[in-house]
């Protein structure tokens, strides 16, 4: 499991106080009861944890823990490559 999935999987459990070891990169939000309000706080969660900013149309294809972790390996990559936030 990678850095970003552990910390992903743990913001989760946090904003959704459930247990870490119940969340896989397959559940879905809907899965683990996520609504569109615990949603946004998740986002806030995940953009304050990894320092980089989700866009309302990348936020609204969130349909998974594994989008969520594949959307912050790419904003960390982009954000890499150019040299900052």
């Amino acid at each position: 499991m990678s850095d970003v999935e552990n910390r992903v999987i743990r913001l989760v459990a946090e904003t959704q106080k459930i247990d870490p070891a119940s969340i896989r990169p397959e559940s879905t939000f809907e899965e683990l009861k996520i609504d569109s309000f615990d949603g946004l706080n998740l986002l806030f969660a995940v953009e304050s944890e990894f320092d980089i900013r989700v866009s309302d149309d990348d936020a609204k294809s969130l349909r998974s823990v594994r989008d969520m972790i594949e959307g912050v390996e790419k904003l960390l990559a982009d954000k890499g490559a150019s040299g900052g936030g």
